[in-house]
């Protein structure tokens, strides 16, 4: 089963294909029967209030799981039928709407559980109930009246929005909210790589992680003159219920702009705010070879960081022989995300799945978030398949039961979202064991030249927190504009250093402090 179609072992949950009633909870009413459509209701003002609304009140309630059962033809489906279900394009509810598209995404699969969405225009809520008339079916794979099975208590998994991205006249596609709180989204350009979502429960604990979901979608009627779309949801789980809405951008960076509203029912002193999923198999940076043709697989390669004091930080991705979870504390953070700096198709040599095309995605908060430390987890994996990156922000006092937690941020999807700042940033490092030295290994770090002219002579600066650092020397690559930084690390019986590089110039730092987790095999 390939990767992208589901993130570790998560489930779509959310509420069935039942109208919305004012003051009252899509949890709490009752679905009319399958041949009466879903009335349109008015609502006026509907916006992230309302939601917020809806939020707090569910969280005042016990938290009870929505399931649905999957009849024929979506009862236990593999991969390859579950990739024959498509949404007709004559059935998009935004059809008559220039430079915008809407598909509504099928159960199946590991997609078991139902997710309610509307539609709102002018303040009318418009529910879509599920409705299997409007897929196309694999010949190979269903039966001929596949289309004509009746809808049961079956509800949508998820959706994706089309726009016009990459070719006039072409509706590409722009993102997708797809299973648990998970959600894609793709810059001028792109392929689908790394994923976002609403929150994180317990991500690397002993205890287990929780996977909030959401349970229910009102999609807006595109802005013309502003060029966005607006997406509520409603996010519940056993620990904690919540609303968000996403004001989407689309462009060479596709900007989410993000509002959050939690309601916690019980202390949260295990959550990731603004969490970002990736994979990270190998590259230059593994001292032990794979067997794989390809020099590098990862769709990102770094932690990008800028403190609240504005240190720029860049932190090498690994896959560890054992779980690996660090933190960096910090106050008031300025930015921070899981980038994809290696844009050179040679760094991969794929030519399927294309790395050097996968997204960054950079996370800059608005407001105060107060104390706390980003949070970056690295789970050991044994193929592309498995996402075993994670990156978040955990406040520094737990998220009380019964009070609101509100935290706004920007999330920028895109080739190089990041601001790259004065500072000279990391493009590749490598590292391999030492000839000379036994137990030794050589770790060589490329710095961009651009922060240094041909007068200045940077001067290394390397620490461990463990073990020895010798023989740190720099070598100008000038055709390549880069500046190379070569050392040999010595673990001295350590199982576990983290390792620091930066280049200062005669007034201090002039490059990113480039950091690293050296883990014994």
């Amino acid at each position: 089963m390939k990767r992208r179609v589901f993130v570790g072992s998560l489930a779509a949950a959310a509420i069935g294909t039942t109208a919305l009633r004012p003051g009252v909870l899509g949890a709490q009413s009752v679905a009319p029967p399958a041949d009466q459509p879903a009335p349109d209701l008015p609502l006026p003002g509907f916006g992230f209030d309302t939601v917020v609304g809806f939020a707090r009140e569910l969280a005042q309630q016990e938290h009870v799981p929505l399931t649905s059962t999957l009849d024929v033809p979506f009862k236990d489906l593999g991969y390859d039928a579950y990739r024959g279900i498509r949404f007709r394009r004559e059935a998009d509810p935004w059809q008559d709407l220039p430079g915008w598209g809407l598909d509504l995404l099928p159960p199946g699969m590991l997609y078991t559980d139902p997710v309610r969405i509307s539609l709102v225009d002018q303040g009318v809520v418009r529910p879509l109930p599920f409705d299997p008339s409007v897929l196309t079916y694999d010949a190979n794979a269903f039966p001929a009246d596949a289309a004509q099975q009746p809808p049961g208590d079956m509800g949508w998994s998820g959706f994706r929005l089309r726009t016009v991205l990459n070719r006039p006249g072409t509706l590409d596609e722009l993102a997708v909210f797809q299973g648990a709180s998970y959600f894609r989204a793709l810059g001028r350009g792109n392929r689908y790589g790394l994923s976002a979502r609403g929150l994180a429960l317990g991500t690397g604990t002993a205890e287990g992680e929780e996977f909030p979901r959401f349970r229910e979608f009102w999609i807006h009627t595109p802005d013309p003159t502003a060029g966005t779309v607006t997406v509520h949801a409603l996010l519940d789980s056993p620990s904690v219920a919540g609303a968000f809405e996403y004001v989407i951008a689309p462009g060479d960076d596709t900007v989410f702009a993000c509002r959050t509203a939690l309601f916690p029912r019980r202390d949260l002193a295990d959550v990731g705010v603004a969490p970002l999923t990736s994979m990270f198999w190998f590259g230059p940076a593994d001292d032990a070879a794979q067997d794989d043709y390809r020099p590098a697989v990862h769709d990102s390669d770094g932690l990008q960081m800028i403190t609240g004091a504005g240190q720029r930080l860049w932190r090498v991705l690994n896959n560890p022989p054992t779980l690996q979870i660090s933190s960096f504390i910090d106050s008031d953070p300025r930015a921070f995300g899981l980038m994809q700096r290696g844009r050179d198709f040679r760094i991969y040599q794929d030519a399927e799945a294309a790395y050097q095309l996968r997204p960054s995605a950079w996370v800059t908060p608005r407001g105060s978030w107060g104390d706390g430390s980003v949070t970056l987890v690295e789970i050991p994996v044994e193929s592309e398949f498995h996402d075993n990156i994670v990156a978040f922000w955990t406040p520094a006092q737990p998220l009380l039961a019964g009070e609101q937690a509100s935290f706004d941020y920007d999330i920028r999807f895109g080739f190089s979202p990041a601001d790259a700042g004065p500072f000279a940033q990391v493009r590749q490092t490598m590292v391999g064991r030492a000839v000379n030295t036994k137990g030794a290994h050589t770790f060589v770090v490329d710095f961009d030249a651009a922060a240094f002219d041909s007068e200045t002579e940077p001067q290394p600066v390397v620490t461990a927190s463990e073990g020895r650092i010798e023989h740190p020397y720099l070598i100008r690559l000038s055709a390549e504009r880069l500046i190379r930084l070569a050392f040999e690390f010595l673990p001295d019986g350590a199982e576990l250093a983290d390792l620091t590089a930066r280049l200062d110039g005669p007034d201090g730092p002039h490059s990113e402090t480039w950091m690293f987790r050296w883990v014994r095999d």
